[in-house]
């Protein structure tokens, strides 16, 4: 485990310009990194909410668009992941951006499969599950690395699962498949915030550069809002007695 107080000191970045450091690296690291998300989600949400109510008729016409803006969503997310060393903070930001709109326009589905009140709940529930798991990850001192493996091992699983049930459909399987998905995502979601706890701590004593740290806040950010998204449709589909 990491010891706080032997990041207590000040780093500079090769800039000159001094970079934040121990607690106050921590502190600004999270909240760029939660800002970046919550930013993120309401881009998602309001473009998803407005096509999703006023443009549903069009959106059930152009239903294999999804499957292409699904694709364009997994080559961003590819693209930010591999090349964040290489980018620009601008262009990560552009890329996360490009991502949080393409998500927006295929979540509009979800409205015109579910009713408003369900979808609601299912984000409320996802919210407040996403902030205590999200609490318990920055203030626990066990090291969840295996927790995090595990979780990435069984995702890998569930995708498996997901696609088997979509050609033959059984409602116990996919029961089943939600309420793992719910857990897998719930230990991420732990893992990824203590993780980017101690990305801090090691940003803060290696010195970085102020543009470094800004990308490795937006990379941060792709991951806990991917982890709140999976958190709310696997929700989603354990409401689907609101189904339309």
């Amino acid at each position: 485990m990491y010891n706080e107080d032997k990041y207590s000191s000040t780093s500079y970045d090769p800039a000159g310009k001094s970079v934040p450091s121990g607690g106050v690296m921590l502190n600004s690291f999270i909240n760029r990194v939660f800002s970046w998300m919550f930013a993120g989600l309401a881009v998602t949400g309001g473009i998803s909410w407005y096509l999703g109510n006023y443009w549903a008729e069009k959106i059930r016409m152009y239903h294999g668009l999804y499957w292409i803006l699904a694709l364009a969503e997994v080559v961003v997310v590819i693209a930010l992941s591999a090349g964040v060393r290489k980018f620009s903070s601008g262009v990560a930001a552009l890329l996360f951006t490009v991502f949080a709109l393409l998500n927006g326009l295929t979540l509009s589905w979800i409205f015109i499969f579910y009713d408003s009140p369900v979808i609601a709940k299912a984000f409320c529930s996802a919210s407040l599950t996403f902030g205590v798991m999200g609490l318990i990850g920055y203030t626990t001192k066990k090291d969840l690395s295996s927790l995090g493996a595990l979780c990435g091992m069984g995702v890998f699983g569930l995708i498996i699962a997901s696609v088997i049930n979509m050609f033959w459909y059984n409602s116990t399987a996919d029961l089943i498949i939600s309420c793992i998905g719910v857990l897998l995502f719930v230990g991420l979601t732990v893992w990824d915030v203590q993780k980017l706890k101690l990305l801090a701590m090691e940003l803060a004593a290696s010195g970085a550069a102020s543009r470094d740290v800004k990308k490795y806040a937006i990379l941060g950010a792709l991951e806990l809002y991917l982890d709140f998204i999976n958190l709310f449709l696997f929700m989603l589909r354990l409401f689907n007695g609101g189904r339309r």
